[in-house]
């Protein structure tokens, strides 16, 4: 039960830290994408067209966390949680194309130079310096535990990153001339976001696929199983997370005389590998062959 108060409990204020930062985001957006056009600065476009998948992020995060919060029914008895991986998903693939396409057209800028305004430049980079200073304040606390949150604050970061490229290509092209800097500054950011989106990307498919959570040594987990005193044999050892910090295991564990305490002994062990809700099923010797006819790893 104190589990389940924690989860609520960190969902309740990751939602908070969301709506905040999508509110602050939002109104920059906005700014951005006017003075972006405006002074036609790539880094400046490419950072307001980053921003805009950020609200689009933000908003699919918040929308996940509150999915989340719906209770399991008859056909998703685990819940809704998943919502929040599904949404970490789709906005580091978003994310990772966003990123392309800023290094596709910072090569199209450097063979065909536009001219660059410095002054709306500064001064619309340096309030998204802000905003993105304060969003990613608010966000990192959340970042850790949840795939979805780190999403979100990766998201962010990207954004202030963009903003501190567009701050020194402003000052560099008004004091040198040269317009070339800002694609090669939109570039920088491309070649930023694109290696961490996928990362994220590759850890949300793995738990939407059921995989082993990233830092679990299954081997060890098998070992210390088939290590217990009457344990003969472990199969069908499976183990998967539902959502981010939340892991499921079931094993099957072959005893010739299954011991009253053998149970509590596996579940201790799985949950010292951080593993919350564990189903043992103990047989004898020859159970499963007899009644399946395949014993599965």
């Amino acid at each position: 039960m104190a589990e389940g108060h924690s989860h609520s409990h960190g969902r309740d204020a990751n939602a908070r830290q969301l709506g905040i930062a999508l509110a602050l985001t939002g109104t920059l957006m906005i700014v951005e994408v006017v003075y972006g056009l405006l002074s036609g600065s790539l880094a400046l476009l490419s950072d307001a067209g980053h921003m805009l998948t950020d609200v689009a992020a933000l908003a699919l995060s918040l929308f996940a966390i509150r999915m989340g919060r719906r209770p399991a029914d008859r056909k998703r008895t685990f819940g809704y949680r998943r919502t929040e991986i599904l949404a970490a998903a789709l906005n580091a693939g978003a994310l990772f194309a966003i990123g392309v396409y800023i290094l596709f057209e910072a090569y199209r800028r450097l063979n065909e130079p536009v001219d660059v305004q410095t002054t709306p430049m500064l001064i619309v980079a340096t309030l998204g310096l802000i905003v993105n200073l304060i969003s990613a304040r608010v966000l990192v606390g959340g970042s850790e535990g949840s795939l979805n949150m780190k999403s979100a604050y990766l998201e962010v970061m990207g954004d202030l990153l963009g903003s501190v490229a567009v701050i020194i290509g402003a000052l560099l092209i008004r004091f040198t001339g040269l317009t070339w800097i800002d694609p090669v500054l939109g570039a920088a950011i491309g070649l930023w976001v694109l290696p961490r989106t996928w990362t994220l990307l590759k850890a949300s498919v793995n738990v939407l696929m059921e995989g082993v959570p990233d830092g679990l040594d299954l081997d060890a987990l098998r070992a210390a199983i088939a290590g217990l005193p009457g344990v003969v044999e472990v199969h069908d050892l499976h183990v998967w997370s539902v959502t981010s910090g939340e892991h499921s295991l079931t094993v099957h564990a072959v005893s010739a005389a299954p011991l009253p305490a053998l149970n509590a002994q596996v579940t201790g062990i799985a949950e010292a590998f951080g593993v919350e809700h564990v189903t043992v099923q103990l047989e004898a010797p020859g159970f499963h062959a007899g009644q399946h006819g395949e014993v599965h790893p």
